[in-house]
């Protein structure tokens, strides 16, 4: 089966705790603080991986997670960094925050990586908080969580070529007779229900990957019939072999096809209009062929079109349309759009900073806090130690929460939510 579409949820891991520890050794007095910090979590990481050609292993797993850090240890060692979780995906993956839709990653070449989700970072231990002041503290700070998300995988082929048409135009026969691709042939409509892959070598040495792709409709772009499936995958190659059937055996006209196909390819992404096209006027071994070829030329003669008789059957024309499309193969350059990548380039965009907290109120009374900021804070402190609990209280007043809770008319005792932690508002 070929999957060219999942959504799945990555888990990056949660950094180590720091520890509160001090150095006890016989002939070492007055040791003082000892804690290590905690080890960072370990990242999500998607590489290309050339042999794998579909999402199929996503829909058996869909739930990735990274290991945790390791808590700081005693004598001031470090918690062990976990290893990060490495995802092989097929090229031509593309990677978006399935929640807001934004790019995250597009994966094109092989061992090319991305990371999808950033690892915690570990917290400190006591011995990073000891001054002059406080030369033993009890304060150590809990690790970061790791970043989850869910995320939408699609796979566009990395094809040169794209075979685009209305079913049963010949497309599969074209692509069997030209590589070792072994689609299936018949004439219904719709043979093909997957996208086909075969490498084209032509008699002079050269060689390109051609698509055949399930076959277009009218009305494809908004979804119908099997087109939206292929749609997105037309979008790397960098030339469009447009297959029509010149035979008219289906009482269809070939130049109504053929505007009706780049109409859907139009609908669908705008500048495809301008993607170099070949025309292959197909089954011209069958009656009629002829008269419609010489009609369909007259009808597009001012497009000044580049039109190949073929048959596939009896392989009359084959060269001649695969020198052509290795000809404009290399006539243009090997990347048809630019994509953005997260690998040796990183994008930095102006964000107005977010506030540290909010404050709104419950139905019983109470008053909730809650913020990126603040409850980061929160989670990093250490309650098992009254000097990180006071130290995390100094903090709040510092940020002015309690300002703002008196401004919304908190009042001495009032209850005061952050997460699942609940305490006493003490003002005064």
């Amino acid at each position: 089966m070929f999957v060219d579409q999942v959504k799945i949820y990555v888990k990056a891991g949660d950094g180590g705790n720091g520890l509160v520890a001090y150095r006890r050794e016989k002939y070492v007095p007055r040791g003082g603080p000892a804690g290590g910090d905690g080890g960072r979590g370990g990242d999500v990481v998607f590489e290309v991986d050339e042999g794998l050609n579909t999402l199929m292993d996503f829909r058996y797993q869909r739930h990735f997670k990274a290991r945790r850090g390791e808590n700081g240890m005693n004598q001031k060692k470090h918690g062990k960094n976990a290893d990060d979780l490495v995802v092989p995906v097929p090229p031509g993956t593309t990677v978006r925050n399935a929640a807001t839709g934004e790019l995250i990653a597009d994966l094109l070449e092989h061992k090319q990586r991305a990371v999808i989700a950033a690892g915690g970072r570990g917290g400190r231990g006591n011995a990073k908080f000891a001054t002059a002041r406080n030369r033993a503290p009890e304060i150590s700070e809990n690790g970061t969580l790791g970043v989850e998300l869910d995320v939408q995988l699609e796979l566009k082929l990395l094809a040169d070529v794209g075979l685009v048409g209305f079913p049963s135009v010949g497309k599969s026969t074209f692509l069997s007779t030209v590589t070792a691709a072994k689609p299936k042939v018949a004439d219904y409509h719709f043979t093909t229900l997957n996208p086909n892959l075969g490498v084209v070598e032509t008699k002079d040495g050269r060689s390109f990957v051609m698509a055949d792709l399930p076959g277009l409709i009218e009305g494809a772009h908004e979804g119908v019939g099997l087109g939206h499936q292929f749609l997105r995958h037309i979008e790397r190659t960098r030339v469009i072999l447009h297959v029509i059937d010149m035979s008219g055996m289906e009482a269809r006209d070939p130049y109504e096809d053929y505007v009706a196909i780049n109409h859907e390819l139009a609908s669908y992404d705008e500048s495809l209009k301008d993607r170099p096209q070949i025309v292959i006027a197909n089954k011209m071994d069958l009656p009629d062929s002829e008269e419609n070829l010489e009609k369909f030329r007259a009808e597009t003669e001012k497009e000044n079109l580049r039109i190949y008789p073929l048959s596939a059957i009896t392989r009359s024309g084959l060269d001649e349309i695969l020198y052509a499309v290795a000809d404009e193969l290399d006539r243009i350059p090997k990347e048809v759009k630019e994509e953005v990548t997260t690998e040796n380039r990183v994008l930095y965009k102006y964000e107005k900073e977010a506030p540290a907290f909010h404050i709104t109120r419950d139905d019983d009374g109470a008053y909730v806090l809650y913020g990126e900021k603040i409850e980061s804070l929160f989670r990093r402190t250490n309650f098992d130690h009254d000097q990180a609990v006071n130290r995390f209280a100094q903090q709040m007043r510092s940020m002015g929460v309690d300002e703002a809770l008196r401004k919304k008319g908190a009042e001495h005792g009032d209850t005061i939510r952050l997460l699942d932690f609940e305490f006493e508002f003490v003002d005064g």
